[in-house]
């Protein structure tokens, strides 16, 4: 092969490995600080049982965590498009419900004891709209409803936050509730 077609086929080679690498983590968007503030401070407004430390280190987690989780995800795509890849093997991981126990074991790993996790299904019944976890987080004893969605999937590793009543893109329930539901529509599929 001549020297000119090597030096090509090098240099394509590079530019599709480059092309199709991951960024580092450093390399992602980072959080403006005004937004993990503003997540603490809603955090914090869980409860007055709620220590503001806490909530400030859970909001930070929460916004740093998901950028490590796209890279070792390698995220390239929108989430759908990423799916669809986690699906036919060709990426490692990154469904919504690998996003949130991931998500949830690192929250869960500070030992926190002003605050309490939660797991949440939305489109558990739709025959149109594909199923989606997160993790919630609430004041110790309160309400799933009461409390904040952490959602990594929905933006690719850029936390997406909201309180679970105004996050009207999904219709949140208790996890172990359609767990619930659906190990009883399992139990009368194999009676009949």
């Amino acid at each position: 092969m001549p020297r000119l077609p090597r030096l090509v086929a090098a240099l394509l080679f590079a530019l599709t490995a480059a092309a199709c690498s991951v960024p580092d983590p450093q390399d992602l968007p980072r959080p403006a600080p005004r937004d993990v503030a503003a997540l603490a401070q809603a955090i914090t407004d869980l409860g007055p049982q709620v220590d503001p430390d806490e909530a400030r280190r859970m909001a930070r987690i929460a916004y740093d965590y998901p950028l490590r989780l796209a890279v070792e995800y390698q995220v390239e795509d929108r989430p759908i498009i990423h799916n669809m890849k986690v699906n036919q093997g060709l990426k490692p991981r990154g469904l919504c419900y690998q996003w949130a126990d991931d998500l949830e074991s690192r929250l869960s790993a500070e030992g926190f004891q002003t605050l309490e996790l939660q797991r949440a299904i939305a489109n558990s019944e739709s025959a149109i709209r594909i199923e989606h976890s997160t993790v919630i987080v609430t004041a110790p004893g309160a309400s799933l409803y009461d409390g904040i969605v952490l959602d990594p999937w929905r933006n690719g590793g850029v936390l997406f936050w909201d309180k679970v009543r105004d996050d009207t893109r999904y219709p949140w329930l208790p996890r172990e509730e359609v767990f619930k539901r659906k190990r009883a529509r399992f139990g009368e599929a194999r009676a009949q």
